[in-house]
């Protein structure tokens, strides 16, 4: 994604500085001019904005930076050796090279009144049947064959209804389920953690990716129930409590969104399970350090500071954009990765504040 300078902006072309020293540089040079990255424009600022910028454990967020130089944006190829370098270093080394080489935009919409939001994702992590019980008998599926990107599929409530989608489906089925909502769950957030039973009794742990859609629109269940009038918690805690309470209605709720999820089973090494899914930049996710954002304003890879301070969590740290989501729309918008397992899970559930975004650019 191009970013362009405000045309009232002057041009500054700065030169490339010298490795970091050992003391943080002064903070006082001429901010560079304004630029627009699609739906958000940057606005320069000093690093003193930056709310906690001197409290936080960087060394946290250097090995999701690391996974992003695995696949690194061309505007900070060049700066990874660097990375890499740092990555035995203290904080206070990293933050000296964060100034020395990066410039602090505050993310802003090209709207005004457009406000901030931060909600947050996880890894289910689910228990599951290779075949149908008594108990688990709600499938999760590969893509159908010949379901391609962006052609519209069969809906929810025709996969579960009509006898040709249930035809296209047979013997796509990779595991089974115990809860339709936690498959939903499972579906919302793209990917999980699954430990599987076998037909033999082992048990092992995979890891169900993302492997495409049905490219229906995504409705959310629990904006249905607050039309419905049905509860006032919108939250995922709150849709299961009413979901235990109303079972002869669950099945209506989930047709009120025709989106479907399919996955791809892929093993789960130690090292692998060290770390989230892969995100949209092709990079595993590092719980509390890695963001979705849109990726119309923030381009994936790029080193983000974010502020939230909130009833739930209260955030001031270096993030990496690497994730994006069809709900993540907007200049100053963020899901925050929390991590796997139902911890994470009620954390993401409940997580809904204010947000404030700075991008750190290469100078």
């Amino acid at each position: 994604m191009p970013l362009t300078e405000v045309p009232t902006a002057p041009v500054v072309v700065a030169p490339a500085p010298a490795p970091a020293p050992a003391v943080i540089a002064p903070d006082d040079g001429p901010l560079p001019p304004v630029l627009q990255s699609g739906r958000s424009r940057w606005q320069p600022v000093r690093w003193s904005e930056l709310p906690g910028f001197g409290a936080d454990a960087l060394h946290e967020a250097w090995n999701a930076w690391i996974r992003s130089c695995e696949r690194p944006p061309a505007q900070f190829a060049a700066l990874c050796p660097e990375v890499r370098r740092l990555s035995i270093a203290g904080d206070d080394a990293q933050r000296a090279w964060l100034l020395q080489r990066l410039q602090p935009y505050r993310v802003e919409p090209l709207q005004a009144g457009d406000p901030g939001l931060l909600t947050g994702y996880y890894e289910p992590l689910l228990e599951a049947s290779r075949l149908p019980t008594a108990t688990h008998q709600v499938p999760l599926y590969r893509l159908p064959a010949g379901q391609a990107s962006g052609r519209r599929w069969y809906t929810r409530q025709e996969i579960d209804t009509q006898p040709q989608a249930r035809a296209a489906l047979r013997g796509r089925e990779i595991v089974y389920v115990q809860d339709p909502l936690d498959a939903l769950a499972l579906q919302i957030q793209g990917s999980g953690r699954v430990r599987v039973t076998e037909p033999d009794g082992s048990v092992r742990m995979v890891r169900l990716a993302f492997a495409g859609s049905n490219e229906q629109p995504y409705r959310s269940v629990g904006s249905w129930l607050l039309q419905q009038g049905a509860l006032r918690d919108a939250s995922w805690p709150g849709i299961k409590a009413w979901a235990r309470a109303n079972p002869q209605r669950v099945q209506e709720m989930l047709w009120a969104n025709p989106r479907v999820v399919f996955f791809r089973e892929e093993p789960l090494s130690e090292l692998d399970a060290a770390f989230g899914p892969r995100g949209a930049q092709g990079v595993p996710l590092t719980p509390g350090r890695s963001i979705a954002v849109d990726k119309e304003s923030i381009p994936y890879g790029t080193p983000v500071w974010l502020s939230s301070p909130g009833p739930l969590l209260n955030l001031n740290r270096l993030v990496i954009a690497q994730d994006t989501g069809s709900a993540i729309v907007g200049a100053v918008r963020a899901d925050y990765f929390v991590g796997w397992g139902p911890d994470a899970g009620e954390v993401a559930g409940r997580l809904k504040q204010p947000l404030q975004l700075w991008v750190l650019w290469p100078r």
